[in-house]
């Protein structure tokens, strides 16, 4: 009883933060921040959700998947966020008029 409620609290937190992900996807006028916004989605709200469905569904196999799941995502979404707000920056003719933008081509 007590592990589907924290559980359920867990999913709608994750829930929450999503919807909240989405409305900052569509709100924000410029690239990086809509990036911004969909990185959080991806790392805090998945590992909201999966997280409760791991107490749920308690210390098993499947728990161990979402785990895994968990871990691939919170190390590889960084590094593909990063990796396409420096598409962004190198591709976007008029990005400095958008926004402050620090020149560091030597350090390419």
């Amino acid at each position: 009883m007590a592990r589907d409620i924290i559980g359920s609290v867990l999913i709608l937190m994750g829930v929450c933060v999503m919807v909240i992900a989405v409305a900052g996807t569509f709100r924000f006028k410029y690239v990086l921040n809509r990036m911004h916004a969909a990185a959080l989605c991806d790392t805090l709200g998945l590992m909201l959700v999966l997280s409760g469905l791991m107490v749920i569904s308690g210390f098993t196999a499947l728990s161990a998947k979402f785990f895994a799941i968990i871990v691939f995502i919170w190390l590889a979404s960084p590094v593909m966020s990063h990796l396409i707000a420096r598409a962004e920056v190198l591709t976007h003719a008029h990005l400095s008029e958008e926004c402050e933008v620090i020149d560091n081509d030597d350090r390419i």
